[in-house]
């Protein structure tokens, strides 16, 4: 499975590959809007995690950007516990809103969700942490 983690905190996208390695999952990521919207085109990733409160090209211009060329599911992970926040990003395109910090065993089960989703009635290869 290919995940693209979209954040503009290094040390949050390193931790979210550190969770996501026992996974064997293809991980890339990208530390700014721009760069993560370009990834997405060129790498076609099975799901997008993505951050909403971003400089110059925030999650929202991200999302927007994104369903302009795909629907890959995006997992919006951000610390705005706001409802209004949550109903924004939704409605704007994004699939799914976890609020951080978030347990990885939780990460793991909406990506599988969402993938398997995403994946129609073909069979997803799901992510195992065991």
């Amino acid at each position: 499975m290919k995940i693209l983690i979209i954040d503009d905190d290094p040390a949050m996208t390193d931790l979210l590959v550190l969770l996501l390695q026992p996974t064997a999952s293809i991980v890339s990521t990208a530390n700014s809007g721009q760069e993560g919207v370009e990834l997405a085109k060129k790498e076609n990733p099975d799901i997008i995690l993505l951050d909403l409160m971003m400089p110059e090209m925030d999650g929202w211009q991200v999302c927007k950007a994104v369903r302009e060329f795909s629907d890959v599911p995006i997992l919006v992970l951000s610390a705005l516990n706001n409802p209004g926040m949550i109903a924004a990003a939704l409605d704007i395109g994004a699939d799914d809103y976890l609020i951080k910090p978030v347990p990885s065993s939780v990460l793991i089960a909406h990506i599988n969700n969402l993938v398997r989703r995403g994946a129609g009635n073909q069979t997803a290869p799901a992510l195992s942490n065991r």
